[in-house]
């Protein structure tokens, strides 16, 4: 299976339209050359632009959804076109959109976990409820997380549970994290024995630093590719093969224990 994930620079002085053209046109570029394309999350608005969501908003099938199943349609690929803020009635979601190579939407993700604490997306945003897999046929299946999901090992666990294989990841990671999104990446990837494709944004927005540094982690946890600070398209061919072998030689997924009561404090 190839996958490349390209790593979007988000330039505030960038029109938001000038950007989803620009993007849709490097996924087309990639017709031939993958079978599943990957995009970081926000990269319309930039992860930290909080300022914006309100205003750069839209609905499901909004703008970026219409330039992104084109794109993908157009590419005959796969397509985790990272997240958008979504409005739906008077809530917004920071919502992962996945399309088929006819441009259909195969999968769509509300961001479980929120990152801010008391201030930014926590408060902004609604927090998403289900957790999503999508099957690439003859291929590998892929669980959806975003960004600050990477932190809560729970949620991996779930997504295995419902049969992913792999982990895809869009982000807008800041700079001043970078070696918690390496590590984390690389726990996710061994904990799961499945491969982790984690996609982050370049540039800076908001004034915050991005981390860059996309990267893909197979079942072992061994780092097969990882992208610089700048923006460019990293490019990898998996092999789904290894998760059963990983899985096989290596049984630790068959000792887990689900359920285990916690301890009363007394």
């Amino acid at each position: 299976m190839r996958a490349s994930l390209i790593q979007i620079a988000v330039d505030p002085d960038e029109p938001v339209d000038s950007r989803r053209t620009r993007v849709a046109e490097l996924v087309r570029e990639e017709r031939g050359a993958a079978d599943l394309v990957v995009l970081p999350e926000l990269w319309p608005t930039g992860a930290f632009a909080y300022e914006s969501f309100a205003a750069e908003s839209e609905p499901l099938r909004g703008p970026t959804y219409e330039a992104m199943a084109a794109a993908a349609r157009d590419a005959e690929v796969w397509l985790h076109a990272g997240s958008v803020v979504e409005a739906v009635g008077g809530a917004l979601y920071n919502t992962s959109l996945v399309f088929s190579p006819r441009g259909e939407l195969a999968a769509s993700y509300r961001k479980i976990h929120r990152f801010g604490f008391d201030k930014g997306e926590a408060v902004m945003m609604a927090a998403g409820e289900e957790l999503v897999t999508v099957e690439v046929p003859g291929q590998l299946t892929l669980g959806v997380a975003t960004c600050y999901d990477l932190r809560f090992p729970e949620l991996f666990r779930g997504l295995v549970e419902a049969g992913a294989e792999a982990f895809v990841v869009p982000a807008g990671w800041p700079e001043r994290r970078r070696t918690h999104w390496t590590l984390l990446a690389r726990a996710r990837a061994v904990e799961n024995q499945a491969y982790v494709l984690a996609c982050g944004t370049a540039g800076t927005h908001a004034g915050v630093e991005q981390a860059g540094h996309s990267i893909v982690v197979d079942p072992w946890g061994e780092v097969l590719a990882e992208a610089g600070p700048d923006e460019e398209v990293l490019r990898v061919t998996l092999d789904p093969a290894k998760v059963t072998t990983t899985r096989d030689q290596f049984p630790a997924l068959k000792d887990r224990v689900l359920g285990v009561a916690r301890p009363e404090r007394g």
